[in-house]
Order: C-alpha cells, then structure tokens, then sequence
C-alpha cells in the first residue's frame, strides 16, 4: 500500500472517531445542561418547601384562633350562671328605699357584666319573636297559639350567647309555638 492510501485510511479512520464522538456528546449531555437540570429540582425542592411552610403558618393561625376561640367560650360559659342569678335577683319587687338602692347596685353590676361579655364579643342571641333555629334554641316546651306563627320562639327561660356570630357559647332555652 502506498503512503497516500494508507494517509487516505488514517484519516478515514480519524474522521469516523470524531463522528462517533461528536455523535456521543449529542447524546451526552453537558456538563452546563446537568447544572441546569439540577438547579431546576433544586428550585422546584424550594418552591414545594416554602409553599408547605406557607401552608403550615396558616394552618398554625387557624388553630391557634380556634383554641383562642374555645377557651373564651369556655370561661364565659362558667361565668354565665352568675349572669342568670343576677338577672333573677333584678326581678325580684322591692319596695324599701334601701332595698331599690341595693337593686340599683346590682342592675350596675349586670350592666358591668354585660360589657365584659361584649368586649370578649360574646352577645345575647336573639329569641323572643325570632324564628326557631335548632342551631340557636334549644326547644323544651311547646304550645299551640293561633295568634302567632309556626316556630315562633314565645317565651325564653334561659338566655344563650355566642361568641363572634359564630360559636354558640349556651343555646337559648324556648318555648316554641305550633
């Protein structure tokens, strides 16, 4: 074989281990593309990581509300008997001058206790005359009147409260009418 032949083959064969390796590095991929692949999971890892504390924080918030929440209703459901003695010892008659004094002392005392109701943003819930709501009432009697509508709230025994229009502290005791 001559030199140009054999330099001819040498080349050939030169060429056709450039192709293979040009061919392998296309199907290779760069170094700079397998940094790009991982900063991409690694963002992805940090947004699913940051939307998860996200999700916690509120979750957290809720909660923590809703045990805020609980206790209130709790503490005022103990103190709400007090209320109801006090309302009973309004309705008493009187009628010595030192006995209206007294019951002027204590209609100050239940108006007190009524604002600290309101400030914890417990109210009375409405009864007389409302509509019986099961949510709202506890129905323990029942009459039949023509003169007003069915499930009319007609009389309240015990007045009920919630907290923010939201969480019943104590249902209302009622009568309803049929």
């Amino acid at each position: 074989m001559d030199k140009k032949a054999e330099k001819d083959m040498l080349e050939n064969e030169e060429m056709e281990t450039v192709q293979a390796d040009v061919e392998e590095a296309a199907e290779e991929p760069s170094e700079e593309d397998k940094l790009r692949e991982q900063l991409k999971e690694q963002n992805d890892k940090y947004l699913r990581l940051m939307a998860e504390y996200d999700n916690y924080q509120k979750r957290t918030q809720r909660e923590k509300a809703q045990r805020y929440a609980d206790a209130v209703a709790d503490t005022v459901a103990m103190l709400l008997p007090i209320g109801d003695n006090i309302e009973r010892a309004l309705k008493t008659e009187v009628t010595s001058e030192d006995a209206k004094k007294f019951k002027e002392g204590v209609e100050l005392v239940m108006k007190q206790f009524m604002d600290s109701l309101s400030k914890l943003d417990v109210k009375p819930i409405p009864a007389l005359g409302e509509q019986f709501d099961p949510n709202l009432h506890n129905a323990v009697m029942h009459v039949e009147d023509e003169s007003v509508d069915d499930n009319t709230v007609v009389e309240e025994f015990m007045k009920g409260y919630i907290y923010k229009d939201s969480k019943v502290v104590r249902h209302s005791m009622v009568k309803v009418a049929n």
